[in-house]
């Protein structure tokens, strides 16, 4: 089975979905199992996909030449 892009919102709507499911704490164990490990994949997923957006967002500057000049993201 082809796997489909998820969307970093996707991810964090079935993740808010999953929690609620395992805060009730009325599924079977092997269910509740199953979510955890769902959620543990969704967001090793989201926490990948925040990363590349940082590696993406640049810092603009007004260079020697008033010109603006890009920058790479520095982390504080």
């Amino acid at each position: 089975m082809a796997e489909k892009k998820l969307s970093f919102e996707t991810a964090l709507g079935r993740l808010d979905e999953i929690v609620r499911h395992l805060e009730k704490g009325d599924l079977p164990l092997s269910d509740s199992l199953k979510l955890f490990e769902e959620g543990a994949s969704l967001l090793t997923a989201a926490s990948k996909m925040l990363d590349d957006a940082e590696q993406k967002v640049v810092k603009l500057r007004k260079g020697a030449d008033r010109q603006p000049e890009e920058l790479p993201f520095e982390e504080e």
